[in-house]
């Protein structure tokens, strides 16, 4: 399925963004907000929290005010407000009415935690895409598009979080059995430089107080992607994807050593080895070996085709690549490192404002 022309994509579409007072929802926000996918009819962000949504309602409004961008004078027409929890099939039914696209961006992210208190992450993880599901077809409500937020945990997963973001993609993908006028989607990636929660935040607050640098182990890898890229993602999913399928960006890796050196510079700031964390990998999957025979190519992207034998032809002819698509391959040096975050500006030297930086 292709939707057509990028740049009218979501025009006049009804939008919900679940969990949008995060990092990813605020800048996906601002993006569907800008026009550059067209100008859509509503953008409602649904998320348990009052005081973020008071405080990215507050974010726009100064946007609006000191910057020269194509954001709507009447954005706050369009950006609407939903306080409730992917947890309660009920307050999803009530947000769910009347909406054309999914983007459920809900979840418990941060590994140790889901760690401690892995149930937590099944309700949030796991039941909440599942009530979102149900609303769609017990109501039959005429959604168009859901495009579920996984991650490259959810390859081979070792820890709760990404056992219970594999699960959320199958149940996207089963879905599409279920709802039939629904197209379910998903992307998965890596981690998002700078997001909340983030190593590389963490590692400006330690340089910035003399260090020293905090580093799980010397052998750890990541891929790293900025927030503008996993919304393209998000955006090329919703443009392309078919159903049940998992759109994958490729995107560089690097040694989470290297990501220090390169913010530390030349400052007489030491590392120090912590430890591996609870749960976390040393080197992470964005496709699996038991996924390599789905995987084709479209427009730059890797795509995993569903194992459903009903929703499509699960093997392609030329299978995109030979083996898992890991973190360890190809890792960047320290100068091609410098130049991501350089791009993104997140050096100390471009002095970024993490609580700001994604309203």
């Amino acid at each position: 399925m292709s939707i057509g022309d990028a740049k009218v994509q979501f025009q006049d579409k009804r939008i919900l963004i679940t969990g949008g007072t995060g990092s990813l929802g605020k800048v996906l926000a601002r993006r569907i907000l800008s026009g550059e996918w067209g100008r859509p009819e509503r953008v409602t962000i649904f998320s348990r929290d009052e005081a973020k949504q008071y405080e990215m309602r507050l974010a726009f409004q100064n946007l609006r005010a000191a910057t020269e961008e194509v954001i709507y004078d009447d954005f706050d027409k369009i950006l609407h407000f939903h306080i409730g929890d992917v947890r309660d099939y009920f307050s999803l039914s009530n947000a769910l009415r009347d909406v054309n696209i999914v983007f459920n961006a809900a979840a418990l992210k941060q590994v140790p935690s889901c760690e401690y208190f892995p149930f937590e992450a099944v309700q949030t993880n796991i039941a909440g895409p599942e009530n979102v599901v149900r609303v769609i077809e017990n109501l039959r409500l005429p959604v168009e598009t859901v495009i579920g937020i996984s991650t490259d945990k959810a390859c081979k997963p070792v820890n709760v979080m990404g056992m219970t973001k594999a699960l959320q993609e199958r149940i996207f993908v089963a879905a599409n059995l279920r709802c039939r006028n629904t197209r379910f989607i998903c992307v998965r990636y890596g981690n998002v430089l700078a997001s909340r929660g983030s190593v590389v935040p963490l590692f400006h607050s330690q340089i910035k107080a003399g260090g020293p640098v905090t580093i799980t182990t010397n052998e750890m890898t990541r891929f790293l992607l900025s927030l503008n890229r996993a919304v393209d993602t998000i955006a090329d999913a919703y443009r392309l994807g078919e159903r049940g399928e998992i759109f994958v960006p490729r995107v560089p890796s690097s040694r989470i050593t290297t990501v220090a050196q390169a913010l530390i510079g030349a400052r007489p700031i030491q590392m120090v080895e912590v430890g591996v964390r609870p749960g976390e990998k040393v080197h992470e999957i964005l496709v699996a070996e038991d996924e390599v025979s789905r995987t084709t190519s479209r427009d730059g992207y890797y795509v995993v085709r569903p194992p459903l034998p009903e929703i499509g032809e699960r093997r392609v002819s030329e299978p995109a690549i030979k083996c898992e698509y890991s973190s360890k391959s190809d890792v960047m040096n320290l100068e091609q490192t410098l130049d991501v975050l350089k791009q993104d500006g997140l050096l100390i030297e471009d002095e970024p404002d993490f609580s700001k930086m994604f309203g």
